[in-house]
């Protein structure tokens, strides 16, 4: 009988930290690429002027973009119609019909030719270092994603916002998502502002209701405008909203020093725009990143531990 040397398989040497690993060390140490004092924030805004900023436009937004001068445009926040039977009255929204109102125009006919001829118009606006977010339901995100193709716009990533509760469903999930497709002109030289250390591309963003508010059908979070805002323009800059809705997007920009330019066809929103711009000022809820960076440090703290003990 032959025996032969049993022998143990040759290991890897285990790496060494040089340094202990420290939790949320990283994070922590994190600066966002581009940031600005509120005074620097203000004299970019101001010195940015323009007669077709600050303005909403009541008409089709395909037309008024066409208007445009080439190479305008900054950022792009675009949430088009549905592209469903749907009004904004319906009791399964949990809507006091009272407080919609009317006049909000759906997308008729064929939901891929209206998002061809919307989307198209962007790319000629769009300065080269422009981004665009057009936020969609699951029902027509094909068209829009066919729509894309078409188009001289990249798809950079695909956002799933993820808010609170959907319409109540009997043989199937609710949905309790949209999707936000972040887009560039150019693939390389888009701007993209890093403000935090690890941007996941699940976004968990709760819907806000205002008993008694008036609205045009679906109002977005400002939270979710703002955070678009946050990672794809600098103050001073120029968005568009070419489906202005409820305003929320010029609201948002102002409060950070930033402008804007819209589009809305339902002519009866117009006071309640301008009331719901009107009631900002310029830059009011502007703060630079390291500063809010340091409040949410503070909040979590307190979320975890409780409220330091008093001295």
């Amino acid at each position: 009988m032959i025996h032969r040397e049993e022998t143990e398989p040759e290991r890897t040497p285990k790496r060494i930290r040089k340094n202990p690993y420290v939790p949320h060390l990283a994070a922590s140490r994190f600066r966002p690429t581009h940031d600005w004092p509120i005074s620097e924030a203000r004299r970019l805004y101001q010195t940015n002027s323009s007669d077709f900023l600050d303005v909403v436009d009541y008409e089709d937004c395909i037309e008024g973009m066409r208007r445009l001068e080439p190479e305008s445009i900054d950022c792009i926040v675009a949430d088009p119609p549905f592209g469903l039977s749907f009004t904004g009255m319906e009791g399964i929204y949990n809507r006091d019909y009272r407080y919609v109102k009317r006049g909000y125009r759906e997308a008729l006919g064929d939901y891929a030719e209206f998002s061809r001829k919307w989307i198209s118009e962007l790319p000629r606006i769009m300065k080269n270092v422009a981004t665009a977010w057009i936020f969609s339901g699951w029902t027509n995100l094909f068209e829009i994603l066919e729509a894309l193709k078409d188009s001289e716009l990249n798809l950079v990533n695909h956002i799933i916002w993820r808010y609170q509760f959907g319409v109540y469903t009997e043989r199937k999930f609710v949905t309790s998502h949209y999707h936000l497709l972040f887009l560039s002109k150019s693939k390389s030289e888009y701007y993209f502002n890093k403000i935090q250390h690890y941007p996941l591309d699940v976004w968990e963003i709760n819907r806000t209701y205002r008993k008694g508010e008036v609205k045009n059908a679906t109002k977005l979070p400002g939270e979710l405008v703002r955070r678009c805002l946050d990672f794809t323009t600098k103050p001073g800059d120029v968005v568009l909203d070419p489906f202005m809705g409820n305003g929320t997007t010029a609201l948002i920009a102002k409060a950070n020093f930033r402008h804007y330019v819209g589009f809305e066809v339902n002519e009866s929103m117009k006071k309640i725009i301008e009331a719901n711009v009107s009631s900002v000022r310029a830059g009011e809820s502007y703060l630079p990143y390291s500063e809010r960076e340091q409040e949410e440090i503070v909040k979590r703290a307190r979320e975890k531990y409780g409220p330091p003990a008093s001295q």
